[in-house]
């Protein structure tokens, strides 16, 4: 039986918070990756590559994984409501819920992290909780049928764990594998508590104007829940 897996696609997504997974999810065996959007019109990415959606909300087929990738777009996404209803109605009988990076912000936006364990990327991490999250400090979080993922490179170690649940443990080694993911960086910068402060605040300033954005976003958000309880 095919596998229907959807990632949702938008201006400024970051393209590895996809792209990684994409290439995990397109190698599984009887799978089909759907890039979903509003409508079929290129999308750019945060970094500038242009992404071409393949299905709309509309015509999506019932997903059995939806992925939310993050980015600086999830802003914008947050407050969407076309865009959280197709989250909410796709997460009603996915199979997997899951996110990658600041993704996870959306699942929250969407009253779908309460109670539940997550991560996302670690500058946005401390948000989780304003959406009645269980923030955790690891790479992948599973809780039931969410399944989480830190900051962009995550998607792919995110991938290959799902992987081993839709298939089998040897069909995602293969896949790893075949992709030669042996990461060996050449700095061990990739978290706060290893990079230093130095280079932490320097990292944060650039991300200053997104994450005050940000917080004032969830900040309305929860104001309108708390409202509507």
């Amino acid at each position: 039986m095919t596998l229907e897996i959807g990632l949702l696609v938008f201006p400024r997504v970051q393209q590895l918070d996809l792209t990684g997974p994409y290439e995990v999810f397109a190698t599984l065996p009887d799978a089909r990756v759907h890039l979903v959007s509003k409508d079929l019109a290129p999308v750019t990415s945060a970094t500038g590559l242009v992404l071409t959606p393949t299905t709309t909300f509309w015509e999506c087929p019932a997903l059995d994984v939806l992925c939310v990738p993050g980015g600086v777009g999830v802003n914008a996404l947050m407050e969407d409501e076309a865009t959280l209803d197709f989250v909410r109605r796709q997460a009603s009988g996915a199979r997997y819920l899951t996110s990658v990076c600041t993704g996870a912000l959306v699942l929250g936006a969407a009253g779908l992290l309460v109670g539940r364990r997550a991560t996302t990327h670690w500058a946005a991490h401390d948000l989780l909780a304003a959406f009645g999250a269980v923030p955790v400090e690891e790479r992948v979080v599973r809780d039931g049928n969410l399944v989480t993922g830190g900051g962009v490179t995550a998607g792919i170690d995110f991938a290959l764990t799902l992987a081993a649940e839709l298939t089998d443990p040897a069909t995602a080694q293969a896949i790893q594998l075949q992709h030669e993911y042996a990461p060996a960086p050449p700095f061990d910068a990739g978290r706060p508590e290893t990079a230093g402060p130095a280079i932490t605040a320097a990292v944060r300033k650039r991300l200053a104007a997104s994450r005050a954005e940000r917080e004032a976003i969830v900040a309305r958000i929860v104001s309108r829940q708390v409202q509507s309880d």
